[in-house]
């Protein structure tokens, strides 16, 4: 199928007074509570559940095998290769399912907050709640640039239209294909709304590359004197969390590329996490949370319509999607200067990483490429010990280029723009998970100040025997003690075998990396 019959095709569904274009949240709001999509909290957000798949689905995620990029993708488990006559069936179909509807949700948006560097998208719902979603984590254009916008991908979400694995070639009834040759991603067979999010990121990290601009997976802010900083890290290192500064304003707390410009932000909006959350700890979330925002998959109460945000009945992964604008203290539009500091966060159940080291080019690549941290024994039946987990350049599943590209593009940056790169635990000090306890929050908030002031810039270090790290002895606001992993167990030895038992995790996983120089693989840890 050519792509002038695809996008036939499509304006062949896209036609009549079924299609709601552009709406604004507060009809979209109405839309949803008409369909009956989902419900009205106490602060005015859109509740909504999505049944069985409540995040991501992996493995149902494709990349079409077309000629222009057969040779740029990293197949494999993340990059599945599926053939396009599979995709041009499949679009087909979920075209006719759509096209029986008496209702289709539109939206025109941008990604990249750079009007240099954004990609114009069109985003076809069957869903008036994920049309919102969209509408709130995209970028909204204005009404001039709308009426000048022309599509560059399209997104068309069909989650009543579930796959028959045998017929379509599916690994199940849910799908998630992206198309580059089409320019379209096709989602089908799940209600997840986060699918359409990390979708374009992808895109955006096939893109952005192949233009010289380098695309994150980190959040972003902005010092009163125009410094800016980088946080990379995994689900429960504190990204959001040490990001989110009063005295510091937030360009973006997700996804960013970085371009000969500076930083930019790829989205529109904010998908929080949102279990366990308080005004107390996370006041600009929480009140982030009010009309035309979306709650996904948060235990409501059916008289008060209290969220309840301690309450992982239908999932630990609740989330709050909000526009960027509803944090007091973002930058709008989402653009800064060049990164004075980047930070990679790390939850180290073992105990045994520094609380704060600073690393040369060659260590900053090393951990890129390594992305760790761990996942707590205990979280699953039988789990007794610490989990290492690796998710190269803090974001394995949306990277569609090998690895090593995205590596080179930082280390290229940090050598341009003499970056200081740090690497911060937020996990286990004094003893592994079940012996040591887990960061003071306030020591660590002093130590990412103290980087991102220069204070340690020229700090005395200590290189770590077992990772190589160069770590201060000194840091205003933190005991001096805390700084040197190995000084707060009581059982010295202990804490070398655990050392010991990490470093070598760390050098299988980096095998697979079998194209770096000598230089950044020596950078790692010393097993020996």
């Amino acid at each position: 199928m050519s792509t002038l019959h695809f996008e036939t095709e499509l304006v062949r569904v896209l036609k009549g007074e079924k299609i709601q274009e552009n709406l604004p949240a507060s009809l979209l709001v109405e839309k949803a509570l008409e369909r009956k999509e989902g419900l009205i909290t106490s602060a005015g957000a859109f509740r909504a559940t999505t049944g069985k798949y409540t995040g991501r689905s992996p493995k149902d995620k494709f990349i079409v095998d077309e000629r222009s990029v057969h040779d740029k993708i990293e197949w494999g488990a993340v990059n599945q290769p599926i053939p396009s006559e599979v995709f041009e069936n499949l679009y087909v179909k979920v075209l006719d399912y759509l096209n029986e509807k008496d209702e289709l949700f539109v939206r025109d948006a941008f990604a990249g907050a750079d009007p240099q560097h954004r990609l114009p998208i069109r985003v076809v719902n069957e869903f008036a709640w994920h049309n919102l979603f969209a509408s709130q984590l995209f970028i909204r254009p204005t009404k001039e640039e709308r009426k000048e916008m022309i599509p560059e991908f399209t997104i068309v979400s069909a989650p009543g239209f579930k796959a028959d694995p045998k017929v379509d070639g599916t690994h199940s009834e849910t799908f998630i294909i992206v198309s580059f040759e089409k320019r379209t991603i096709l989602i089908g067979g799940t209600e997840y709304a986060g699918e359409m999010k990390k979708s374009i990121f992808s895109v955006m990290n096939y893109l952005l590359p192949e233009n010289n601009i380098f695309s994150m997976h980190c959040s972003a802010n902005v010092g009163q004197e125009g410094d800016v900083a980088l946080f990379f890290g995994l689900s429960g290192t504190g990204k959001t969390t040490l990001s989110a500064d009063k005295n510091r304003n937030l360009i973006g707390d997700d996804e960013h590329g970085w371009s000969h410009n500076g930083v930019f932000n790829i989205e529109g909006g904010c998908y929080a996490k949102c279990v366990n959350l308080s005004e107390e700890k996370e006041p600009q979330i929480y009140n982030a949370i009010r009309f035309g925002s979306v709650l996904e998959n948060v235990v409501v109460d059916e008289e008060s319509r209290e969220p309840d945000y301690d309450d992982t009945s239908y999932t630990e992964n609740t989330r709050a999607a909000y526009p960027i604008e509803a944090i007091p203290n973002a930058v709008t539009p989402s653009v800064a200067s060049h990164p004075n500091a980047i930070i990679f966060l790390t939850a180290d159940a073992f105990g045994v990483l520094p609380p704060i080291s600073k690393l040369t080019k060659e260590q900053a690549m090393y951990h890129f490429l390594s992305g760790y941290t761990s996942k707590l024994a205990g979280t699953e039946r039988g789990i007794t010990e610490p989990t290492a987990t690796f998710s190269t350049c803090f974001g394995a599943p949306f990277l569609p280029l090998p690895a090593n590209r995205y590596a080179e593009m930082l280390g290229e940056r940090i050598n341009q723009h003499d970056v200081e790169v740090y690497l911060v635990n937020t996990g286990w000090s004094g003893g592994s998970y079940g012996v040591g306890k887990r960061m003071n929050l306030t020591y660590t908030r002093a130590m990412v100040q103290a980087a991102l002031q220069g204070e340690l810039t020229s700090a005395e270090t200590a290189v770590d025997p077992f990772f190589g790290l160069h770590v201060p002895l000194q840091c205003p606001g933190v005991p001096d003690e805390v700084l040197l992993p190995r000084q707060t167990w009581e059982d010295k030895e202990a804490y070398d075998t655990k050392a010991i038992e990490l470093a070598n995790k760390f050098e299988e996983n980096f095998k697979k990396f079998e194209d770096v120089s000598k230089d950044i693989r020596e950078a790692g840890p010393r097993t020996k």
